[in-house]
């Protein structure tokens, strides 16, 4: 363990990391620290700590916390995807292979909606913003696609796929051919 001249240990990123979800999750749902103490069975300085990232937590102590804020333990030690954008290009599959490949997770405390976007040639369309937090996914299943924010679109095809805060402007527009496209939004639960 290292000690920093002022005698104190450093705060870890991960531990600085669950307390700032600790304290989102806290917020999402409108309770004070206070009450999450209390429904955690925690004392108001030891949540303190912890949100502030100068805790060390035992896993039945996250479990409390978890419990408390009714969402899996997995939300505050899973590590948050980037709000994007964030491109994954397609890849090649090995002839006469099954190959299963990790594109996105997304984490717990989200509402999912899973939907196909056909799209014909020669169309603009403008993507409406969603929800605060609300992050969208594209996955081209075939033809090509310019998509995403405003701001930093990017030319899609078959096997690409992209995420991004879909609460900010963004579009969808094909060129000479048509597109077929699955669009997940995974937006944050608010209690």
């Amino acid at each position: 363990m290292t000690i920093t001249p002022s005698g104190r240990q450093p705060v870890s990123s991960t531990a600085a990391a669950v307390g700032a979800k600790i304290r989102l999750r806290r917020q999402q749902r409108g309770m004070s620290a206070a009450e999450l103490a209390r429904r955690g069975g925690l004392g108001k300085a030891t949540l303190s700590q912890l949100e502030a990232g100068k805790g060390n937590p035992t896993i039945d102590t996250l479990d409390a916390i978890a419990i408390a804020l009714s969402i899996p333990i997995a939300d505050l030690l899973a590590s948050e995807a980037d709000t994007g954008p964030v491109y994954r290009p397609s890849t090649a599959a090995e002839p006469d292979e099954v190959s299963r490949e990790l594109l996105r997770r997304i984490s717990s405390g989200n509402s999912l909606e899973l939907w196909r976007l056909r799209m014909p040639p020669g169309t603009e369309l403008a993507g409406v913003p969603h929800a605060t937090g609300t992050i969208e996914h594209l996955l081209v299943s075939s033809g090509y696609v310019t998509a995403g924010p405003v701001q930093a679109p990017r030319d899609l095809g078959p096997g690409d796929m992209l995420a991004f805060a879909g609460d900010a402007p963004h579009f969808y527009r094909t060129d000479t051919g048509p597109a077929d496209i699955t669009v997940v939004l995974a937006s944050p639960i608010t209690v």
